[in-house]
């Protein structure tokens, strides 16, 4: 809790506009809440904007990385593999599918799923016959992996790529929009308050295979089908549909759908915004014991993150500086707790000592605020706080 008593900066926030608002009261006011036209548009206008052919929106990228999983036929006795640092459900939607689930170790430089990793331990597997069916590269902060080299592996080894773009959407890899799916099967995106752009809840998948998006809309929707033609037996009445698989109620409300419409037309500029938050960190920072993650060459971020790792800092003094933040009014955060070391995963057999650099990552790293609004004064404060407690870590290492 703060003792501060200068307002409270939290790491993330949602930025609204009137145009927002107007757009949600105009849904309020029509005759759909829910299964009306703003759901299609919404998917039209991410598909467009990204470059993909399809998009199917729902209430979660949580339940896009589901039933993207389950398009993607995963099953038991499949396998998962995804990055240590990531939130949960990168993993999680494996386990939902009851497939297993292994992480692949990240580069440090970058906080992104390491390609060099990534081969060695298919290479490795390969001999076991343990290939993963489904490989999540996630594009942590929102920066792209490095999809042409892991596009290349899945061909090789025959796993189907999915993008976790999460914190991604607005961003570019190789001068193409992070979502057109150019170098793997389906790509996920989050709208959580704190991510790019919001629908309050919601997520969003995109892809180039119709038969894939057409799988993900009847999972969405109790895995019903609608269309006569495609019905297992004749149809006895206009009224009737068919359950054909076991699917979810997953969808997204045309409320949720026109606002992420309207935020959709302001993504640039917020990207652009990000963007120039993370630069003027660059320059507050330079001077200080701390490096930023790095974002490759050949790719612009959308910054949902801007993550810093301490130098030459025990896990303790990692701890002290954190909590001395927050006291200090600074809504500091870890991204992420390595997913192998929670309990639920431990309880799979995974230990420390597993993906060595996942591990001195989480010990290492802290996340500072940013978000759209976020003032020069503010990140000043933000990085004279830091500098406050990283001298006296200093001093407690001299001594």
């Amino acid at each position: 809790m703060s003792s501060d008593p200068r307002p409270f900066i939290p790491y993330g926030r949602q930025t609204i506009s009137e145009p927002d608002i107007a757009a949600v009261v105009e849904v309020l006011r029509s005759p759909f809440l829910t299964q009306g036209p703003a759901v299609p548009a919404f998917e039209q206008g991410v598909a467009a904007k990204v470059g993909a052919r399809h998009g199917v929106a729902v209430n979660s990228a949580t339940s896009a990385l589901h039933i993207a999983c389950l398009a993607l036929g995963l099953g038991p006795g499949d396998r998962l593999w995804t990055s240590p640092i990531t939130f949960v459900a990168s993993a999680n939607c494996g386990r939902y599918c009851g497939a297993a689930v292994d992480f692949v170790d990240i580069n440090p430089a970058t906080g992104l799923m390491s390609v060099a990793a990534l081969e060695a331990k298919l290479e490795k597997v390969e001999r076991e016959g343990t290939l993963p069916k489904v490989v999540v590269p996630v594009h942590l902060t929102g920066s792209s992996c490095a999809m042409a080299a892991i596009g290349a592996l899945a061909e090789r080894y025959g796993f189907a790529v999915l993008e976790d773009a999460s914190h991604a959407i607005g961003g570019r890899y190789q001068g193409e929009p992070v979502g057109n799916c150019r170098h793997s099967a389906i790509t996920v995106f989050s709208f959580h308050p704190v991510k790019i752009i919001t629908t309050g809840e919601g997520g969003l998948a995109t892809t180039n295979d119709p038969l894939l998006a057409q799988r993900m809309v009847e999972l969405r929707s109790h895995g019903i089908v609608r269309e006569a033609e495609r019905f297992a037996r004749p149809a006895a009445g206009s009224w009737v549909y068919e359950q054909q698989q076991l699917g979810f109620n997953y969808r997204m409300t045309d409320i949720q759908a026109a606002l992420g419409m309207s935020q959709l037309q302001r993504l640039d500029e917020i990207a652009a915004e990000r963007n120039r938050q993370l630069q003027r960190y660059r320059e507050l920072l330079a001077d200080l014991p701390v490096q930023l993650l790095e974002v490759p060459d050949d790719v612009l971020s959308s910054v949902h993150l801007a993550v810093i790792r301490l130098q030459q800092a025990t896990a303790e003094q990692h701890r002290q500086v954190f909590e001395g933040l927050r006291a200090a009014g600074i809504g500091v955060q870890l991204h992420y707790t390595p997913v192998h070391l929670q309990p639920y995963y431990r309880a799979m057999g995974f230990a420390e000592g597993q993906f060595l650099e996942a591990e001195a990552y989480a010990s290492s790293a802290i996340s500072l605020p940013l978000f759209p609004g976020l003032s020069a004064a503010d990140q000043q404060r933000v990085a004279a706080t830091l500098a406050e407690h990283l001298q006296t870590m200093a001093a407690e290492l001299v001594a």
